[in-house]
């Protein structure tokens, strides 16, 4: 099957669905540099998918994928971060986490297909 646009991506479509939960999530949050730092990571993880989508060469998409894994690694970071500091829930942190842990594999397994 040939994806003509990153939208049809799996992945992709994953990622901004976690960044529309960390949104939610996190709106309340008083710490400006925290929530600004945390929404920028979970945005990160599908446009440098799409960014690299778009991109001319096969090379060139891989190294955007590696950057939304950084980015998906970065907002898995401050999850726990976010847990340790009390701004959620341990429950709610680690469902997150579980997301960021998917979307690694997934970008993995996506990644190898294209070697």
């Amino acid at each position: 099957m040939t994806i003509h646009r990153f939208e049809d991506l799996k992945v992709w479509q994953k990622a901004q669905d976690l960044a529309v939960l960390v949104y939610q999530n996190f709106s309340d949050i008083k710490d400006f540099g925290f929530r600004d730092q945390i929404t920028r990571a979970s945005v990160s993880i599908s446009n440098n998918i799409a960014e690299g989508f778009e991109r001319s060469s096969n090379p060139d998409f891989k190294r955007f994928l590696y950057f939304s894994l950084a980015s998906n690694s970065e907002l898995r970071s401050m999850l726990y971060l976010a847990e340790r500091l009390e701004y959620i829930k341990r429950s709610l942190a680690l469902e997150h986490i579980d997301e960021t842990n998917e979307i690694s594999k997934m970008l993995y397994a996506f990644i190898k297909s294209m070697k």
